[in-house]
């Protein structure tokens, strides 16, 4: 069975618009950016203002996946690939797909949210081709994040990883493209997570993802960049030295 994604009240390249109609990338845009786990679903929840354009994977699955894949992705490292594939055609990555959406302004408004962008070569797009778009950029360390996906249980956190076996450790240090995310003490301790009582496959799996992403995104480069736009564009915002309720307040008073 073909897959199929609907972005309501958006079309992709259309048409001259209709009066009620604008290019996403002519709104004002407040634009979320990290990687999995920063925190973003929080902030997201202190824009309550305005309307949350459909997230990053609904894009990503009606713009650079189903072209490729009719049928589907449920891997994350899969999905990785096929959007990796789409960057070397668009540069400007999720950045480019969103900004080239025409949305109906009567559902939108005109300063919708949208969650998110990530890794430099999006944010660097979007703030010089879209100068109305402003951004709420989260960070959280690596093993951090890992914890917070063995905490979240979401059904997208997946992806194949083969059997953990008996030694968590080894299976850590097998992964590809583990040494240039994780240092050998935080793998150690990554490790010991199972005397938590978490399982080891779900450790293995959830390390997995972090790694892929950042083979793919640099959040460190994104919010370097991010913080030279000013604070009239950019918030910055750490989400382990605040708390969730910290966070919402200062996105509140930020936008």
């Amino acid at each position: 069975m073909t897959a199929s994604v609907t972005l309501p009240f958006l079309r992709t390249q259309p048409p001259p618009p209709f009066s009620f109609e604008a290019s996403l990338g002519d709104l004002a845009l407040t634009v979320l950016v990290g990687v999995t786990g920063v925190g973003k679903s929080t902030a997201l929840g202190a824009l309550t203002g305005e309307r949350a354009l459909p997230d990053r994977r609904r894009v990503t699955d009606a713009v650079m996946i189903l072209p490729r894949a009719p049928q589907g992705v449920a891997d994350r490292e899969e999905r990785f690939r096929l959007t990796a594939e789409y960057r070397e055609a668009h540069p400007g990555g999720m950045a480019q797909a969103l900004g080239s959406l025409v949305g109906d302004t009567r559902h939108w408004g005109r300063r919708p949210v949208f969650d998110g962008l990530r890794g430099l070569d999006e944010v660097q797009y979007a703030a010089g081709t879209y100068p109305a778009w402003r951004f709420v950029a989260l960070g959280a360390p690596d093993a951090v994040r890992v914890r917070r996906l063995l905490g979240r249980a979401d059904s997208f956190d997946r992806v194949k990883t083969g059997a953990a076996g008996t030694d968590l450790r080894a299976a850590l240090d097998a992964l590809s493209g583990i040494a240039a995310v994780f240092t050998p003490p935080q793998l150690d301790a990554l490790a010991a997570l199972t005397d938590e009582g978490f399982a080891a496959a779900d450790v293995l799996a959830k390390v997995r993802i972090v790694v892929s992403e950042r083979r793919n995104y640099d959040p460190a480069a994104a919010e370097a960049f991010l913080a030279t736009l000013g604070p009239k564009r950019a918030l910055l915002l750490d989400t382990v030295a605040l708390n969730a309720a910290q966070v919402g307040q200062a996105v509140r008073a930020w936008a």
